[in-house]
């Protein structure tokens, strides 16, 4: 979250600009409403810049008064819908997602790299799974998650120096920390096309990802399943994780002309035999 409690060289309209966008992303998971104190405090404005400036906010609807505070406006929901550039690769992954939740019963993902950390495009949330803290739109470590290290091992070396050089914070007692490990990791997802995540993010979770890829041979998103480290086998859920993100990236790359086959499905379920 930024504060823009000092000038640091901008004026003008570029320090409007960025104080309004700190207003907006002084919000975090959870939050329904906020009052002036609280922004004032997250943001480092003067309450009477706070004041100020969701009066104009909530002019626009990107801000709503409720009860004394604000919270997100309906308005900017609408904006953020028509500005993801990726609206098309979430609609196309949504039916592939779809079949790996109900074959697998865990949680699927699809998410892409911006800078240092994963971003997650779409969370398809399964019945046997545990509860995880990734949500659309959230962010996490890149070097820490499944899909972030099959994004890695297809990219050019100086994305994994970026991410490198940035460090590589512990978020678990199984987190890769040393650069050397990391390296020799992404080598074999790219020998294998699947990355492994085993409790690295989180205590009792594992992950299988595998990436989608551009004519190039580099990653712009990938595709995971996630589950309890005693109840799910990565290597079992491996093979499909590894299918839905090759389907996708024929589909994607217009090869592919129908995204689902003449049944209505994807064809995934059948990687695990008859259910029940």
């Amino acid at each position: 979250m930024r504060t823009a409690g000092r000038n640091d060289g901008v004026s003008g309209d570029g320090l409007v600009a960025a104080r309004l966008a700190a207003l907006l992303e002084a919000f975090r998971p959870g939050d329904e409403t906020l009052g002036v104190s609280e922004l004032a405090r997250r943001t480092g404005l003067a309450k009477t810049t706070v004041h100020r400036l969701v009066g104009h906010l909530t002019g626009t609807g990107l801000l709503e008064r409720d009860d004394g505070a604000v919270r997100l406006g309906l308005r900017l929901f609408e904006i953020g819908q028509l500005a993801s550039p990726r609206r098309g690769l979430v609609e196309a992954a949504r039916p592939y997602l779809a079949d790996l939740r109900e074959a697998t019963r865990n949680t699927v993902h699809l998410a892409i790299l911006e800078g240092t950390e994963v971003v997650y495009l779409d969370v398809l949330r399964g019945p046997d799974a545990p509860t995880l803290p990734s949500r659309i739109g959230g962010r996490f470590p890149a070097h820490a998650t499944g899909v972030g290290k099959a994004i890695l091992a297809f990219s050019p070396e100086s994305v994994v120096d970026q991410v490198i050089d940035a460090g590589l914070p512990r978020m678990s007692a199984r987190t890769i920390t040393a650069p050397g490990l990391l390296r020799r990791q992404l080598t074999r997802v790219r020998e294998e096309g699947v990355a492994l995540e085993r409790e690295e993010s989180g205590v009792g979770v594992v992950c299988a990802a595998s990436p989608l890829l551009d004519s190039r041979g580099v990653a712009v998103a990938a595709v995971s399943i996630s589950g309890w480290a005693n109840r799910m086998r990565t290597e079992r859920v491996a093979p499909a994780v590894r299918t839905v993100a090759l389907a996708l990236t024929r589909t994607l790359s217009g090869s592919a002309p129908e995204r689902r086959k003449p049944s209505g499905g994807t064809g995934v379920p059948a990687l695990f035999g008859p259910s029940g």
